[in-house]
């Protein structure tokens, strides 16, 4: 598929996305009619200003659009849930939940990762996107999501409430602290596999201290991990992140830099790593046709 037609899952969470407001939005106007009206208006103001981030980064795939995007629709869900709590909501604010989760999943879809990646290569590369390893997901990718929503939704709404003093320490403090946690999960986006005219490059800021690059004369093998890949010395770079794992093979050791904490552990003798594509079966396709040795 060239890269200048977005993936069919790309369209299916913008399309997603632009009707939201219309099965979502009145559950959330009703579940916010019994409140003041500067909290309202506010609320308001949030829950549009999302929307509408979302959609401009939905249509300009890049890696730090990528992240917005998985910052801000799992908030949707959030607030649709709120939207549908209650004994006196409508039926039907649960149709707000379901779109809210559908367009979340859509976000998160692997072939989506890779249109957004990709969509920051420049020259002849491509990037394919490396799954998120599930210890990470869960613990402080999800802490990382919390700290940065309530951080940019608390403040505002305590003032609209005129709790001033607890409003402005809570902006005050929650605003750089969303900042930050953004900054957390933007790491999560640039993770990836790069195929260049040279080889392949992993690039993985959270196991790897710096970029390495496999040259294309030194590749002996590019293909689904052995079971004793590691007992044969591949370095295991997934984070026991899910699905198929994919064993990039040299010929010969190449220096590899890992992170372990706060520091880096060289590993100087390195003969293979393992990596986790989100699309094993097109990553493969790819290096076959940049004519690598796909076995």
């Amino acid at each position: 598929m060239p890269r200048s037609l977005p993936s069919a899952p790309l369209w299916s969470l913008r399309a997603c996305w632009l009707l939201l407001p219309v099965v979502a939005g009145p559950a959330v106007a009703d579940a916010l009619d019994d409140r003041s009206r500067p909290v309202q208006l506010v609320g308001s103001g949030l829950a549009w200003g999302a929307w509408a981030v979302l959609l401009v980064a939905a249509l300009v795939p890049r890696t730090v659009t990528l992240t917005v995007v998985r910052t801000v629709a799992p908030g949707a869900v959030a607030l649709a849930a709120w939207s549908a709590i209650g004994p006196e909501r409508a039926p039907w604010a649960a149709a707000g939940v379901v779109g809210a989760v559908v367009c979340t999943l859509l976000a998160f879809t692997p072939a989506v990762a890779d249109a957004f990646v990709d969509g920051s290569s420049y020259g002849d590369e491509r990037r394919v996107a490396l799954r998120t390893p599930l210890a990470v997901a869960a613990g402080p990718a999800a802490i990382a999501w919390v700290l940065a929503a309530a951080g940019a939704v608390t403040g505002p709404l305590l003032l609209a409430a005129e709790h001033w003093v607890a409003g402005a320490v809570a902006t005050a403090v929650g605003l750089p602290l969303a900042a930050l946690a953004g900054r957390r999960l933007h790491v999560l986006s640039r993770r990836w596999l790069v195929f260049v005219p040279a080889g392949v490059v992993v690039h993985d800021p959270i196991a790897l201290a710096e970029p390495v690059l496999l040259r294309r004369h030194v590749l002996r093998r590019v293909g689904p991990a052995e079971a004793d890949a590691v007992e044969r010395g591949a370095v295991d770079l997934t984070g026991g992140a899910l699905g198929l794992a994919l064993e990039l093979r040299a010929a010969e050791p190449f220096p590899l830099a890992r992170r372990q904490g706060r520091g880096t552990v060289e590993a100087a003798g390195a003969d293979a790593v393992l990596v986790t594509p989100g699309r094993p079966a097109a990553t493969l396709e790819i290096a076959a046709e940049r004519k690598l040795p796909v076995t």
